[in-house]
């Protein structure tokens, strides 16, 4: 599997849901930034589990640097963080190894890794996995003290009124379903010039990890799709100074690929949890006959509401990429 990205700030990822541990590498971090394991808690804790509508799984996600940072500052060296997987169920995924959840990669992934693959808590796939991606992002944002970052949910199972998100959530999770939404991540203080022309483009880049994200099923920049539908003497920006501000924002911050220097928008399209315990009809490879399946386990109703932070961390590691091609040109 190909588990790593980045060429000047670059990460790997190791382990699975129910894996004893989950690893996270990242070479590219100069000598004498500041980083302990406290640094890594605020974040940790906007990911973590507990509120309605999230897993009843509770892993503590206790980061243990191992390697790359001594007496708080970094020593220039491959970073090491470990954390260690503590609250387990595997016997609630094997019947999904004959049975495969509708819309979950069960049968994808044994198709591509054969019967070997490990997909206990959905394996390498997991949404456990993020943890990783959230302290990538921690050390990221070490790199990039000018840059503020903002995230919130704006849209949850289509309703866009924030008074009605825990309601939708509330009746889904009691009908045994699940509802996606969408979140948007604004950057402000991003610098002028960074990104490439086609491949390297800011928005190639932010939008690779961002689909590396369980559970990402679109993505825009600025006004979106929402952007299309105007003309374009409605929807360009206008320049309001020598300095490059603009009176509106549609193209998020971005001009062909490359940042501009106004904040960076961007919005995150996720999906509805596919394990649910609603019964779906669904074929059953075992018997040769579409069956009732059912999905026992432990699963996020809204998985919007634990992702923002990790799509937060995302985009943070890939600016931290190409601000680190900037230096280094």
């Amino acid at each position: 599997m190909h588990n790593t990205f980045g060429e000047r700030f670059r990460i790997e990822i190791e382990g699975a849901s129910h894996a004893p541990s989950l690893h996270l590498r990242i070479w590219g971090v100069p000598q004498g930034v500041s980083l302990c394991e406290h640094d890594f808690e605020c974040d940790l804790a906007r990911r973590r589990a507990g509120a309605k509508g999230t897993t009843p799984r509770h892993e503590r996600d206790i980061p243990h640097i191992v390697s790359g940072v001594e007496q708080g500052v970094t020593t220039g060296d491959v970073i090491d963080v470990v954390f260690y997987n503590e609250d387990v169920r595997s016997s609630d995924y094997d019947r999904f190894v004959a049975h495969p959840r509708p819309s979950h990669v069960d049968f994808a992934a044994r198709a591509k890794y054969g019967e070997a693959i490990d997909l206990r808590g959905s394996g390498i796939f997991s949404g456990r996995m993020t943890v990783l991606l959230v302290a990538a992002g921690v050390v990221a944002k070490r790199l990039l003290p000018k840059m503020s970052f903002s995230t919130r949910i704006v849209e949850i199972g289509g309703e866009r009124d924030e008074q009605r998100f825990d309601e939708i959530v509330t009746a889904a999770q009691r009908d045994g379903d699940s509802v996606g939404g969408v979140i948007e991540c604004c950057v402000e203080g991003v610098e002028r010039g960074l990104g490439e022309p086609y491949f390297d483009s800011t928005e190639s880049i932010i939008s690779h990890l961002l689909f590396s994200v369980p559970a990402v099923k679109g993505v825009e920049f600025g006004s979106g799709f929402e952007g299309v539908r105007l003309r374009g003497s409605q929807r360009n920006d206008r320049y309001a100074d020598g300095e490059g501000h603009t009176y509106t924002n549609n193209e998020g911050g971005i001009n062909g690929g490359i940042t501009n220097g106004n904040p960076l928008v961007v919005r995150v399209a996720i999906k509805p949890t596919p394990s649910i315990s609603s019964p779906q009809q669904t074929y059953n490879f075992s018997t040769g006959c579409v069956e009732p399946l059912v999905a026992s386990g432990r699963h996020d109703c809204c998985i919007a509401l634990r992702a923002g932070v990790v799509v937060e961390a995302v985009i943070a590691v890939a600016l931290a990429e190409l601000k680190m091609h900037t230096i280094q040109q």
